[in-house]
This record gives structure tokens, sequence and C-alpha cells, in this order.
């Protein structure tokens, strides 16, 4: 069983600090909603157009251009918020957050400060050891992407790409519920399986795709479990936010050097101020961006040219009921239906079309063995030649036929090694395989009686070492083995073996 508490107890972090402290962690995660289309124009979100080649006039910001909402990025936000088991709020509505940026033309952002579209929900995080930690969503929220500055074009000047801009987020804002780095990396990941599972966001971090700010404060040992009685964020020490995070190493590389930096500060006597950060992974430091701006500094107001977005219960239900079998659910039925291990049904599932994939394989068949090959002979394979489950050569159902014939002893499993070498880089199925190659196991019991009868009168004195230790007998199994090519089924041959030895 899973431990499931949120609040199990903090390792203690820093070593070589004066003093115990324990991290308290939140995360914004920016996730790019897997649409054609912007958030608020009919303009094209595809990745690596030319610059400047995807840009509306909404996103450009002319005069008199009005923003209209996208009702299928609603409809996506929606689906995200039904599978992280959270509150749908069937009235949100959109503000203006101003502030100034080059690649953001309107000058503000369009985003839901006061009435975000999504509630409260939770992410279970599993770490691997048999534990499990809730993370609690706090809200998810619509708004603007910007657009994209690039500084190393030229020594004089920078230029700017809009093709990001407008294009649609979901920000997704979990409490301060995360005690380490390697639990932060544990619950990106968790979430962008999720949002993948639910085809919400691609999850595509080297693209930009999936991205977090991570709010990182220190505490003294006792302080969190006062916040979590009081809700009083001032236990919790000063936070300070790294932006735009997209690799789960660097997230953890992030949060332990900034742990140590506001450490260091608070032990020298010095105050840690609030403030935006970026993470140099070069340096492995994190240096100053901006000092961090609360809510007012922003002049939020509600959007003049966006009435409060209202959807109705029916349409809220349509999308649940269309909702896929997330990876939870997924690993449990593996589980349950194929005999698996915890540790197996993880693996299968940390992708949905590995978990497609090993379905068809193993539909019908013997989970277990199912589970065996596509893990160990087929994921070691693509990731030896760097290849996606989506560019196998080897089908689920050319697969499924090898684990077929292994099952009706046809082949053995050293056979089936073979076979599926010539499949990988031939695309021919095993069962043909087998009957062109002559590579069919021997079943013929008197063939086998044959062989045996041959090794043993050629070697009598193992003959009388394996009548005084039974455990020898395997070196006969071996030489027939080997005698056969493979071809002789074990079982009947250990049988026989045993047999002629009076064993």
């Amino acid at each position: 069983m899973l431990d499931l508490s949120y609040d199990a107890p903090a390792p203690k972090v820093i070593a070589g600090a004066q003093n115990d402290w324990e991290l308290v962690i939140g995360l914004e995660v920016h996730a790019q909603v897997s649409s054609k289309a912007k958030l608020f124009s009919g303009a094209s979100t595809e990745f690596g157009a030319e610059p400047n080649s995807n840009v509306a006039f909404v996103d450009a910001g002319m005069p008199g251009m009005l923003p209209v909402i996208n009702e299928g990025c609603v409809a996506l936000a929606v689906k995200t918020g039904l599978g992280l088991n959270a509150q749908i709020n069937l009235v949100s509505a959109f503000d203006r957050k101003n502030y100034f940026y080059p690649d953001l033309p309107q000058g503000y952002q369009i985003s839901q400060l006061y009435h975000p579209i999504v509630g409260e929900g939770e992410v279970l995080v599993e770490m691997g050891n048999g534990t499990a930690r809730t993370v609690r969503i706090e809200r998810i929220h619509l708004e603007q992407d910007a657009g994209k500055s690039i500084h190393d074009m030229d020594p004089n000047m920078s230029f700017v790409d809009l093709n990001r801009t407008g294009v649609a987020l979901m920000e997704i804002v979990s409490r301060p519920d995360i005690r380490g780095p390697e639990e932060a990396a544990a619950y990106v990941l968790k979430l962008r399986q999720i949002l993948r599972y639910l085809g919400t966001c691609d999850g595509n971090m080297q693209n930009g795709n999936l991205r977090a700010d991570v709010n990182v404060s220190i505490c003294k040992p006792g302080d969190y479990e006062k916040y979590q009685e009081t809700q009083d964020f001032s236990h919790l020490g000063t936070r300070c936010e790294i932006k735009n995070m997209n690799s789960m190493r660097f997230i953890q590389m992030a949060i332990d050097v900034e742990a140590r930096r506001q450490i260091a500060l608070i032990e020298d006597g010095k105050e840690v101020v609030q403030e935006t950060r970026l993470y140099d992974p070069d340096k492995n430091e994190t240096r100053s961006m901006r000092s961090k701006e609360e809510a007012h500094d922003y002049r939020y107001f509600p959007d003049p040219d966006l009435l409060p977005l209202e959807i109705e219960q029916g349409w809220v239900d349509d999308i649940k009921a269309s909702l896929p079998e997330l990876p939870d659910q997924k690993k449990a039925r593996f589980i349950s239906d194929f005999g698996l291990s915890d540790y197996d049904a993880s693996v299968l599932t940390a992708e949905v079309a590995n978990a497609t994939y090993f379905e068809k394989v193993a539909e019908g068949r013997d989970g277990k063995l199912a589970a065996n090959w596509v893990i160990n002979e087929l994921f070691g394979r693509l990731k030896k030649e760097d290849h996606t489950i989506e560019d196998s050569p080897v089908s689920a159902d050319q697969l499924g036929e090898l684990i077929g014939l292994i099952k009706s002893g046809d082949i053995s499993g050293k056979i089936a090694k073979e076979v599926f070498e010539i499949a990988y880089t031939t695309g021919r199925n095993p069962a043909e395989i087998v009957e062109t190659e002559g590579m069919k196991q021997v079943t013929d019991t008197g063939a086998i009686e044959a062989a045996v009868d041959e090794i043993i009168a050629a070697n009598p004195a193992q003959v009388e070492k394996a009548q005084a230790n039974p455990k020898l007998v395997g070196w006969f199994v071996g030489q027939v083995m080997k005698a056969t090519g493979g071809k002789a089924n074990p079982a009947a041959v250990n049988q026989i073996v045993s047999a002629k030895l009076g064993l």
C-alpha cells in the first residue's frame, strides 16, 4: 500500500549548514494548449515557422482589433481540470495584466487572476520508494503567451519573433506542498504524463511547450506544520521564483543551489529578498532578474473587450464522459489484469503510446511474458538506437506473434531472441522466420533421446559425477541443447536426461 500523505516528514537539507532547514516549494507550470489556433485569434500555433509569420492583427496589438475566445482552448482547459480532479468554474473572467515587454505588442497580457476557469485539484506523485505524495493544485487559468526576444543575432540589436504571442497557455499553480528537488521533478513529470494522456498539451519541454516557474523558500523544522495549521505563509520564509525551467534535471539543480543561497544569507545574518531569478546551468547558480512583483503591481482589471465566460454543466459533463483512462487508472488495471509488478506497470504506463503498444501485445496472451519482452527486449533496443515506440520496426502484432510461439513451445526463449533480431532488422513476421529458417523447437522425444544417449556415451566420467551430485545434470542439458542448435525443448531434455541418469 502507498502512503498517500502530503505532509510526510521532510528531510533536512543542505549539508554543511549551521542549522537544520527544510525546503518548501511551489510550482507554476505553464502548459501550452494543444490547439492549432491561438487563444484569441485564428493565427497558427505551428512550431518552427518563419519568424513573425503566424501573427494576426490581434496578436500584433493593432488598434481596434478585438479578441475572440477560442472555444477549443476552453474545452481543453476544462478537460485538464477534470483530469486533475479539480473544480470546474462555470463562470470565469479574463483580466488585463499590465506590463511592458517588447515581445507583447498589446502592452498587457490577457489572463485570469480573480476568476480562473479551474479551481482546486490534486496530483498524486509517486516517489519510487513505496510512498506517494498528494500535491494540491490551487488553480488553473488560461492566459496568452508572449513572443520571443532574440539577442544573439546582432551585437547591436535585438530581434523580436511574435509567433508565440497569443498562444494559449494553461498556468497550473500548485500549493507549497513540495518538499524537495526530487519531488519537484517527479511532480512536473507526473503532471506532464497526465497532460499527454489527456491530449491537452504535448509536454514538449525542449520547444518550451511545458515550462515551470519554481518558487523556493526555506523554513526551520516544525514551521511547515505551523503553516498547515494556520495557512499563514509567513511561517514558510521569503520565497524567490526561478523562471522558465524546462528540464527536470535543471529544476532539481536550481532548487538545490537556490536553497543553499538562501540558507547562506540567513545564517550570515542577512535577509532573503523576494525576487524573480534565473538559473544558469553552466555556472550552477541563480542570479537576480527583477524584484518580485505582487498582483497590485500589474494593475489587474477586468478586460473590457471580453465578457465573463459562462459554460454549462452539461457541456462539462460531456467532456468528463470523454476522458481517457488516465495513468494511475491504467497502471492499477495492468497490475490487476496482467499480474504485473508495480515497477513494470509504471514503466509500461509512463507514456500512453507505450501502454497502447503493450496492451495490444498482451491481448489474449501471457501478460507477464509480454511485459518482459516489451520492457527488456523492445524498449532496450529502441533506447540503444534512439528510437521511440512509434518508430519501432517490430509491430505490436509481430511481437505478440513471437510471444505466442514461445508459449506454444514452437521456439525456446533463446531462439526467440534470434527471431526478434531478424524481425527487428528485416521487418519479417516471426512465424515466417521460424518456418523458413528452420528454427522450430524440437519436441520429438525420440530425436532428443538419441542426442542424450550420444552425450552420455561420450562422457562416462561426467555421468558418475552427475549421479553423485544431481545438480550437475545441467551440464548434460547444456550439451544436448548445444548439439541440437538450441532447438530442443529444454523441459523435455531435462526430463529425459534425469531419467537416463537414474536421478
